[in-house]
C-alpha cells in the first residue's frame, strides 16, 4: 500500500469514526456483563442495555415468583428546585403538582400547546422545593423553554444518579435483609430514604411491572457496592438479574404503556396525524382541568368538548395463543380499525393479551366483532390468521401483592 492509498483509508476511517455514537455503559455494567449468558444487548438512550441476560422466560418467571433486579439507570432523570418549582410543574405537566406531598411520587404526563402529548413519567417530590422528574425521552431544551419566567433550577442528573428496580414477591423481604428498617412502612407511591455507606440511597415504591416492587436511586460512584448488598441478601431469595424483554412481558400484563412504542411522542413524530393527546392513549384521568393553566389545557378540553377526538387505546383479548404484535385489528374482518402496538401471551392471566390504537369511533362506538389479523410461521411459510378480539379492560392482571400494606413476608 502506497502513502497515498494509506492516507485515504486513514481519512475515511477517521470520517467513519467521528460520526460513530459507541454506547456507554451503566454504573452497573460490570455487574450485568459477569452475569450474562448470551450477550444480548439493545441501545437504551444512548447505553448498552441488555434484552436478555440468561433466558427470557425465566426472567419472566423471577418477576412473578421471587425478585427481579433491572438496570434502570439509562432512564432520564433531570433534578427540578427552586421558589417555583411546584408552579412551574403546575404549569409543565397534567396532574396538580399542589396535591404531591413531599414523599410521595405520581405517574404524570405533559403536553404541547396542541395538547399533544411530549412523555410521560414518574415526578419525584423529595422536598418541599425539590423534585426529581423520571422519562423515556430528553427534553431538557423544552424544559428550559418552558422555565421562563420562573424561579427555578433544571439539571439533568442521568449520568450522576444510578438506579435499579427492585420487582417481585420476595423484593420486600430483600431489601429487609439487605438493612432497609423501616421499609415496610413505605405504601405505594411513597419515598423514603435509607443510608449506604458514607450515601444516601432513595426508594419508592413504585415500578413497572405491576407487581410489588421498588425502585432505588443511588449516587454512581455507589452503584456497585449497592448492587452488590442487594445481590447478597437477595440469594435466599432467589433474585435474579433480568433485561427488558421480560420487563416488557409485565409491563404489557399491567396495562402500562411506553413512549414511541404504543404511541409517538409529539417531538418524535414525523407526520402530523401520529401525534396524540391524553385521552387518546388512555391518559385521560391525568387532566385535571380545575387546576390553573398547564401546556396544552385550551387544545385538550376543546377537543373533549367538540368531541374531535380520533384514536383511543384499548386492552384486547385474542383467541388462541400466537401474540399479535403489530397486528392490523380489523371490524367484522373488512374494515381496518387499528394496529396492535404490544402484545403477548399472558403466562399469569393465561391469555392471548394486546394494546391497541384504533381511530374512532372503532373501540368507541363499535366494540363488537372485532378481528386481528396474525401471520403465523408454519414450517418456513407464513399462514395468515384472522383471530376473534375482543375489548377487555386494563391491567390485564392485577395483583393484591402490588398494594397490601405492610408487605407479604414472602
Amino acid at each position: 500500500m502506497n502513502a497515498m492509498t494509506k492516507s485515504a483509508a486513514d481519512l475515511r476511517r477517521a470520517a467513519r469514526d467521528h460520526i460513530r455514537a459507541p454506547r456507554l455503559e451503566t454504573p452497573f455494567h460490570a455487574r450485568l456483563t459477569a452475569l450474562s449468558e448470551v450477550n444480548d444487548w439493545y441501545d437504551w438512550a444512548g447505553y448498552k442495555a441488555p434484552h436478555s441476560l440468561f433466558d427470557g422466560e425465566l426472567e419472566y418467571f423471577a418477576i412473578r415468583s421471587t425478585a427481579a433486579l433491572f438496570d434502570i439507570s439509562p432512564m432520564v432523570k433531570y433534578r427540578i428546585t427552586g421558589p417555583d418549582a411546584e408552579r412551574y410543574l403546575n404549569r409543565l405537566t397534567l396532574r396538580d403538582v399542589r396535591k404531591l406531598a413531599v414523599n410521595r411520587v405520581h405517574y404524570t404526563a405533559w403536553c404541547d400547546d396542541h395538547g399533544h402529548v411530549l412523555d410521560d413519567g414518574t415526578l419525584f417530590r423529595l422536598a418541599d422545593q425539590e423534585f426529581r422528574l423520571c422519562c423515556q425521552e430528553r427534553h431538557l431544551p423544552w424544559l428550559l423553554d418552558s422555565a421562563f419566567g420562573f424561579c427555578v433550577d433544571i439539571s439533568e442528573e442521568t449520568e450522576e444518579i444510578a438506579g435499579l428496580a427492585l420487582q417481585g414477591p420476595t423484593s420486600y423481604a430483600v431489601l429487609r435483609d439487605a438493612g432497609f428498617a423501616g421499609v415496610e412502612r413505605l405504601k405505594p407511591f411513597d419515598i423514603a430514604a435509607f443510608p449506604h455507606e458514607d450515601a444516601g440511597v432513595t426508594v419508592s415504591r413504585t415500578g413497572f411491572t405491576g407487581d410489588l416492587g421498588y425502585e432505588l436511586f443511588v449516587p454512581r460512584a455507589k452503584a456497585l457496592s449497592f448492587w452488590d448488598r442487594l445481590w447478597a441478601a437477595g440469594q435466599p431469595h432467589a433474585i435474579r438479574a433480568i433485561g427488558y424483554g421480560a420487563l416488557n412481558q409485565t409491563r404489557i400484563e399491567a396495562g402500562f404503556i411506553v413512549a414511541n412504542a404504543d404511541f409517538v411522542t409529539a417531538e418524535a413524530a414525523l407526520r402530523a396525524d401520529r401525534v396524540r393527546m391524553p385521552d387518546e392513549i388512555g391518559l385521560d384521568w391525568l387532566v385535571d382541568p380545575d387546576k390553573p393553566n398547564f401546556n396544552g389545557r385550551r387544545a385538550i378540553l376543546g377537543a373533549r368538548r367538540n368531541q374531535s377526538l380520533k384514536h383511543i387505546l384499548v386492552g384486547l383479548e385474542i383467541e388462541g395463543n400466537i401474540p399479535a404484535e403489530h397486528a392490523i385489528v380489523y371490524h367484522r374482518q373488512k374494515r381496518e380499525a387499528g394496529l396492535v402496538t404490544a402484545a403477548i401471551w399472558s403466562p399469569t392471566a393465561k391469555r392471548n393479551i394486546a394494546i391497541a390504537s384504533l381511530e374512532r369511533p372503532y373501540g368507541s362506538k363499535f366494540t363488537e366483532d372485532l378481528w386481528v389479523e396474525i401471520y403465523a410461521m408454519r414450517e418456513l411459510k407464513y399462514q395468515k390468521l384472522m383471530k376473534r378480539a375482543r375489548i377487555v379492560p386494563r391491567p390485564f392482571v392485577r395483583l393484591a401483592r402490588r398494594t397490601a400494606s405492610p408487605p407479604g413476608l414472602t
